[in-house]
C-alpha cells in the first residue's frame, strides 16, 4: 500500500502495469471483456513471468536466471 507522500511506493507495480498497457492492452481491442481477462493472465502467465527478461535479473529470463543459479549453487 502507498504512503502518503512516499513515491517509490508503488514503483514496481506502476512500472509493471505500464509495461502491460505499452506491450498488451494498447495494440488491442477486446470485444468481450472474457478475452481481455484471457489475454491479460495469458501475457502475464505465459510470456511476462516465464520469458520475458528483467533487468533486475542482469536481462536474463527467469528460468535463465534460475538455471544459472541453480548450476552455480550445485557447484558449491
Amino acid at each position: 500500500m502507498s504512503r502518503r507522500g512516499n513515491c517509490h511506493d508503488n514503483a514496481v507495480a506502476e512500472s509493471f502495469f505500464q509495461l502491460l498497457k505499452r506491450e498488451r492492452i494498447r495494440r488491442k481491442i477486446y470485444p468481450t471483456r472474457q478475452e481481455a481477462h484471457s489475454d491479460v493472465f495469458s501475457y502475464i502467465e505465459m510470456f511476462y513471468n516465464p520469458i520475458r527478461r528483467h533487468s533486475s535479473a542482469d536481462g536474463l529470463s527467469p528460468i535463465e536466471f534460475e538455471r544459472r543459479n541453480s548450476v552455480r549453487l550445485a557447484a558449491i
